[in-house]
């Protein structure tokens, strides 16, 4: 039977990520000190562990058939290659950044600048979009570090928290993309390894499912569960069970995390008590 070739990180917080949401969706890895690539036990997977800037070449050439990367990456080395999934982890943009000391209005301050980046096809893309042109010297390392040497005026770089930028006095003037993990996926998958990535996909869409949601238990008078039933937007219909006590109900739904607090204070205004919040591991629709 043939495995399906899951390319990751080396090393790094997306490879711990990646790891960890290959274990939610139940792939166990056997990976020994250093290896390269590593068998699952009970699914027909193997682990790829590659340089990220590496994996979209091997997904256009086949070695590997799919990959948890950073959408960034993709978007600057990967054109073609098809985004399967989206993963709510490891959020970064692409941005712009300048000395704290330059006096920056927009990107047209940037006309004939020196530009330092380890993302020149997307920076490259950006300005020609907005009409400027600027000078793109590739850097792959410490990118922060080109103004403050006089390599460059400016920055393209990703950007997490924003401390590495502060801490190198630079402030981020523009913000080029978003991006997180996704699950990319070769153009020359074949019909058996796509059957294997569809049981994985559904998997992965459970996790994700559950990890966005909240179950909610509550207790409410009689009187009040139509109201507290219309605040709900539950996956169909809330779950209604009558307590021991006369004249009161349990009340069980799921809802959005994002959600969560404003759905919270209205349930209590509408008389719901004993309120109780649980996490749900995984969601199958």
């Amino acid at each position: 039977m043939s495995k399906l070739r899951i390319a990751v990180q080396k090393s790094g917080r997306l490879h711990d990520e990646s790891m960890e949401l290959l274990k939610s969706i139940g792939i166990s890895i056997d990976n020994g000190k250093d290896q390269l690539k590593a068998s699952a036990r009970n699914f027909p997977v193997e682990v790829f562990y590659l340089r990220n800037g590496d994996i979209p070449q091997y997904l256009k050439d086949g070695v590997v058939d799919v990959a948890i990367i950073g959408e960034n990456v993709l978007i600057e080395k990967g054109e073609g290659i098809k985004v399967a999934e989206k993963l709510g982890f490891s959020s970064c943009r692409v941005c712009i950044a300048v000395p704290k000391s330059m006096k920056y209005k927009s990107l047209a301050d940037l006309e004939g600048k020196r530009i330092a980046t380890s993302y020149p096809n997307t920076i490259q893309k950006y300005i020609d979009q907005n009409g400027v042109k600027a000078n793109i010297h590739i850097i792959n390392g410490s990118v922060e570090i080109a103004p403050n040497i006089g390599l460059s005026e400016a920055i393209c770089d990703i950007v997490s928290s924003g401390s590495t930028l502060f801490k190198n006095n630079l402030k981020e003037v523009e913000t080029i993309l978003k991006s997180e993990a996704v699950l990319a996926v070769s153009p020359v998958l074949d019909q058996e390894k796509q059957k294997i990535l569809d049981k994985i996909q559904f998997r992965i869409q459970s996790v994700l499912k559950g990890r966005e949601s909240k179950y909610v238990l509550l207790n409410a008078p009689n009187d009040k569960v139509n109201d507290i039933i219309n605040v709900l937007p539950g996956m169909k219909s809330p779950t209604v069970l009558p307590l021991a006590q006369e004249g009161w109900s349990s009340v069980h739904s799921v809802i959005s995390k994002n959600e969560f607090w404003d759905v919270i204070d209205e349930l209590k205004a509408n008389g719901a008590q004993g309120i109780l919040v649980c996490p749900i591991e995984k969601m199958v629709l």
